[in-house]
């Protein structure tokens, strides 16, 4: 396995280490191995964790609060995915299978707020340039008029 430095996860994430260090502490982010000087040791995993979080938080804006709910439900399907493959019985395997589903809609419910959320600031703003639109076009009828 291939240890990282935080200089190096800091670069491929596009995160500051300062950054990373602060979702540590808060757990958003898994802590890493640590040598035996102290210094942190990374994984490709935590990089493609802080890719995932930093789409998450630029795309939809998610504060952290919502980031972490978003990332524990990551985890959760991953963990179900795991025991729906190592689990011979039927039963179990659904059992795992309506958990992937329940999480899953559960993203997208946090994925859908905040798309209500963009397009109610979309019409706004919309509303508001045709406003001003009706107004410029109103002061154009006037100065033609004399």
């Amino acid at each position: 396995m291939d240890w990282l430095k935080i200089d190096q996860v800091s670069k491929e994430s596009g995160l500051t280490k300062r950054t990373i260090r602060y979702y540590e502490q808060i757990g958003i982010l898994p802590p890493p191995m640590r040598s035996e000087g102290g210094i942190r040791c990374y994984t490709q995993e935590h990089i493609d964790l802080l890719i995932k979080i930093r789409n998450a938080k630029e795309a939809l804006g998610f504060s952290l609060q919502e980031l972490q709910y978003f990332i524990s439900l990551g985890s959760a399907i991953e963990a179900n995915k795991i025991d729906y493959k190592q689990s011979f019985e039927p039963a179990k395997q659904k059992e795992k299978l309506i958990e992937i589903i329940n999480n899953i809609d559960q993203k997208l419910i946090l994925i859908e707020k905040k798309i209500d959320k963009i397009e109610n600031v979309r019409k706004e703003l919309l509303d508001l340039k045709k406003r001003a639109q009706t107004v410029v076009e109103k002061m154009n009828m006037e100065n033609f008029e004399e």
